[in-house]
């Protein structure tokens, strides 16, 4: 069975930083294209980053870039997002997913709240 499990959400001021972590299980994380997602109360839910699985590029939504960062740990099947900078427009369930073609999994999400 496929686990993603995320972690490191919390409440955190504006200006601060929180980094979310996702572990997987029954599935190895390195042949899968990573991305974490997030959805705010009464909005749909949208891509934050990614990170590839051949070459590792990244990518961002605009509104993020410069404060987020993705990274993956593929020897501990681990995927992390360091948020610094946090706004309260951050405020939202986080989640992360994993993506090889037919195949997607995703987490069970973690909050963050961001106060002004």
């Amino acid at each position: 069975q496929v686990q993603l499990a995320e972690s490191g959400g919390g409440l955190v001021q504006s200006g601060g930083s929180l980094r979310l972590s996702c572990v997987a299980s029954g599935v190895s994380l390195y042949e899968y294209g990573l991305s974490w997602h997030r959805q705010a109360p009464g909005k749909e839910r949208e891509l934050v980053a990614s990170i590839s699985i051949s070459d590792g590029s990244t990518t961002y939504r605009d509104s993020v870039k410069g404060r987020f960062t993705i990274f993956r740990d593929d020897a501990n099947n681990m995927v992390y997002l360091q948020m610094n900078s946090l706004k309260p427009e951050d405020t939202a369930n986080y989640y992360c997913k994993a993506l090889r073609g037919a195949g997607v999994y995703w987490g069970q999400g973690t909050q963050v709240t961001v106060s002004s």
